[in-house]
């Protein structure tokens, strides 16, 4: 799935200073991106604050990205629950909203074994196939936000076994294991980042692109940090990944999306950094610590 290859966005859903969806922000920020050259758009997951929207707006959210991007990028839709249903209905409406794939995490919190996962993905992909043949899934295994691994054997399992599963996105910093998988994939399955600072030496093992969160703010120099890499110019690619290291790891110094939705504000990209409950706004030492970075990587 050539779509779904090189660099594509975690997207931030943009919110009101009174919390509300804003949608004409989401409407702008979609632009942003492909004006900045990614390669797809992935709404509604853990950078979107997928879990404190409701039913309505993340079905809005996926609705405006699908419009608004208009064919120029792929979309591919969070589809992610802890449960089974759930997830099954978010991928069927994603499929009827118009977007072109989804990305769906391993269930959280309830920590299923690997027959679990098996179960869990395959119910899926096995409603999708019903409602779109071919249409494409891409797993996400993030330990560090779900507490459950997705090893190698099983990614490699449903891999074989699940026609329309096409890929993972990796981000759980463990690099034997996305080794294993890359060596041991069957042509055309997806590798992908989950983790910006480990895009550089996941792509020279072999991984087929990023879904980044650092994109959010700087999409042209993620763009070509990945275009690089992918075309084996790691010279190049090196140069702007540690340019901007600083950056992709400060990213981190709290809860995900609270500096990445400061840096933008900051950057002019979008009015606020407002979050949601149970997300607080980031400490002010965080903030002047995400300031400093930004002039140490020639970005303020």
């Amino acid at each position: 799935m050539t779509k779904f290859r090189g660099l594509g966005t975690a997207l931030i859903t943009p919110f009101t200073e009174n919390g509300a969806l804003d949608e004409a922000a989401l409407e702008r920020f979609v632009d942003f991106q492909i004006d900045g050259g990614v390669d797809f758009l992935v709404p509604c997951g853990t950078t979107g604050e997928n879990p404190a929207l409701t039913a309505d707006e993340h079905r809005r959210v996926v609705e405006i990205v699908v419009r608004s991007a208009n064919g120029r990028v792929a979309v591919l839709a969070g589809a992610g629950s802890n449960a089974t249903p759930r997830a099954i209905e978010l991928a069927e409406q994603a499929i009827d909203i118009g977007a072109d794939g989804v990305l769906t995490i391993t269930p959280y919190y309830n920590k299923p074994s690997p027959d679990g996962l098996r179960r869990h993905f395959g119910l899926q992909a096995e409603a999708i196939e019903k409602k779109k043949s071919g249409f494409p899934m891409i797993m996400y295994n993030v330990p560090g936000r779900t507490g459950v691994n997705m090893t190698a054997e099983t990614t490699l399992r449903m891999a074989a076994e699940i026609p329309n599963i096409i890929g993972v996105k990796e981000a759980s910093a463990n690099l034997e294991q996305i080794m294993t998988v890359i060596r041991d994939r069957a042509d055309g399955f997806l590798v992908l980042s989950g983790d910006d600072a480990w895009t550089l030496p996941l792509i020279a093992a072999g991984a087929d692109g990023l879904v980044s969160v650092a994109s959010n703010e700087i999409p042209r120099l993620m763009s070509d940090l990945v275009t690089a890499a992918l075309r084996g110019d790691f010279a190049a690619a090196r140069a702007v990944h540690y340019r901007v290291l600083p950056l992709l790891t400060g990213n981190f110094i709290e809860s995900n999306p609270g500096p990445v939705k400061f840096v933008c504000k900051l950057l002019g990209i979008i009015d606020t950094d407002t979050l949601r409950s149970p997300l607080a706004p980031i400490t002010d030492a965080s903030r002047k610590k995400l300031e400093a970075i930004l002039k140490e990587c020639g970005l303020a």
